[in-house]
């Protein structure tokens, strides 16, 4: 359990580093796991956002899986309705480069700023399993949800399925 509290006025902290993600060392990696709040299911919600601060996804990450992204760099999420670690971009090519990584003060949820890498030419990368750049992209409005963005890979080219049918992650 950790002692985590906000801080009002607290300084800025600096900008996500440019380049690659260096690993905690281990004494330090277990240090950092042990002040984050898993829930009684043992997950804690993930935030990843882009190099530009775009919000991309929202998944879950058990202890190993974020010990495991902490470390390699590579972002591994845990998949509850697989109940496996989830390696992002494992079947999809679409996978995430780890650039900061920083715990809110409840010690409750991650934010990752990540490079989105793509494996389909000219995609840019994609984090959606609908083939958008964000999950987030049905804007809600007083006539109802709205999609702000449209698909830049269709599911089925994706993941390289026939029909188009993609699986959630």
């Amino acid at each position: 359990m950790s002692n985590h509290k906000c801080q009002p006025g607290a300084a800025k902290p600096p900008s996500p580093p440019q380049g690659a993600w260096k690993a905690p060392a281990q004494g330090a990696l277990e240090a950092i796991l042990n002040q984050v709040r898993f829930d009684s299911a043992g997950l804690v919600a993930a935030m990843a956002q882009a190099e530009d601060g775009t919000l991309l996804m929202l998944a879950w990450m058990n202890r190993q899986a974020l010990a495991e992204t902490l470390s390699t760099g590579r972002v591994c999420y845990y998949s509850r309705s697989r109940q496996k670690l989830w390696r992002k971009g494992e079947s999809s090519g679409q996978h995430q480069s780890l650039l900061d990584a920083r715990l809110d003060c409840d010690g409750d949820a991650i934010l990752l700023t990540v490079r989105q890498h793509g494996g389909q030419e000219g995609t840019g990368g994609v984090a959606c399993h609908t083939g958008r750049r964000s999950c987030f992209h049905q804007r809600i409005t007083p006539q109802g949800l709205h999609p702000s963005e449209s698909p830049l890979i269709t599911p089925g080219e994706l993941y390289g399925t026939v029909g188009g049918a993609a699986a959630a992650p």
